[in-house]
């Protein structure tokens, strides 16, 4: 199986691992906080989230921390990620581009940064049999992973741009209820929703196990097919009192990525292995091999595509408004990619990119 995308080709981890030191003052040293034993780490079971799901499964983020413990929180969607980091319950975690806005707005800039990019693509509308145009959505219902995350908001604005009104309290032209993955499938068995706007694996579970159809898929309405679905976001005072500890977390990331890159054939199976861990199922050959076709793995965050998340956010109504600039610290992960080799990535001038 030779299905998997990747972008930003990593080389050798141990020239990465040795250039560690030399990379960790730019994002600040502070010798003065207390030492880390353990790295909090939330994710979701998500194929959009493989990075996380093999650099635990694989030990990766364990090899590059040390001493350091990891523990992990799984959640459903990004608004429930961004409570825990907020209250400071994790200290990191993979997320939508959309919740990372939010929290960065409406704490004025001080609540957490953007230190990577972690998946493009791989999410859609899917729809029941009978709906084969936007015209035939006149009174549905669909579902989306948790309102103001970044498939609720995809889809409110594609409504909107469609001619139809949405609300948050599922109101309008189209009904939008934000209900958890695994409970949009059971609805979309009992022929209770009409279609979803989902990320991977969920968009293929719709289509190969309940033979929904694909009316959008999001890639179609970005440049190139390049949009921003999974990103690694650090809170913003850990990031200040621990850069050498978030770089460490970065290897780990980055390695994930590279292996993910380099053994094609066996990621399906660890992927599938981490979800069945959280989900007590694993997903089918099928539903695995055609997530993973949609999905682009990447360290690059596609910061040049935010203004237009930050616009789509205030359309959909799930946003306040608010700046952007400083959102993203990307110093920690280039000095890593310049060191092996690789070209760094772009903050597009909301933030800091230069180790």
């Amino acid at each position: 199986m030779n299905n998997i995308r990747t972008a930003t080709a990593i080389t050798t981890l141990g020239l990465v691992a040795a250039m560690m030191a030399g990379c960790a003052s730019a994002a600040g040293s502070t010798p003065e906080a207390e030492e880390v034993t353990e790295l909090r780490l939330g994710y979701f079971a998500n194929v959009t989230h493989a990075p996380a799901l093999v650099g635990l499964e694989e030990g990766l983020f364990e090899d590059a921390l040390g001493d350091i413990d990891v523990t992990t929180s799984v959640f459903n969607a990004g608004p429930g990620a961004i409570e825990a980091l907020t209250a400071g319950a994790i200290d990191a975690t993979y997320i939508g581009p959309n919740p990372s806005i939010n929290t960065f707005i409406q704490s004025g800039g001080a609540s957490a940064r953007i230190v990577a990019g972690a998946a493009t693509g791989g999410a859609a509308l899917v729809v029941a049999d009978g709906i084969d145009s936007p015209e035939d959505l006149a009174g549905t219902t669909l579902a989306s992973p948790q309102l103001g995350n970044t498939q609720d908001v995809a889809l409110r604005v594609w409504l909107a741009d469609q001619g139809y009104q949405t609300d948050v309290s599922g109101g309008g032209d189209v009904s939008v209820t934000p209900t958890e993955n695994a409970q949009t499938l059971t609805l979309f068995q009992q022929g209770d929703l009409d279609g979803a706007w989902l990320p991977e694996p969920w968009v293929s579970r719709l289509v190969i196990d309940e033979g929904a159809e694909v009316l959008v898929d999001e890639a179609e309405l970005w440049p190139e097919g390049e949009f921003p679905t999974t990103v690694l976001l650090v809170r913003a005072e850990f990031l200040e009192e621990h850069p050498d500890v978030v770089e460490q977390l970065l290897e780990g990331h980055v390695a994930a990525v590279q292996w993910i890159a380099d053994n094609p054939g066996e990621a399906p199976g660890v992927i599938n292995a981490a979800i069945e861990a959280e989900t007590g199922k694993p997903l089918s050959d099928a539903v695995i091999e055609r997530a993973l076709e949609h999905v682009t793995f990447s360290a690059d965050p596609h910061a040049d595509t935010f203004e237009t998340l930050v616009a789509n956010g205030l359309e959909a109504g799930t946003q306040k408004e608010g700046s952007i600039d400083g959102l993203f610290d990307l110093r920690l992960l280039n000095g890593l990619l310049e060191a092996s080799g690789t070209e760094p990535v772009s903050a597009a001038g909301l933030g800091e990119d230069s180790p």
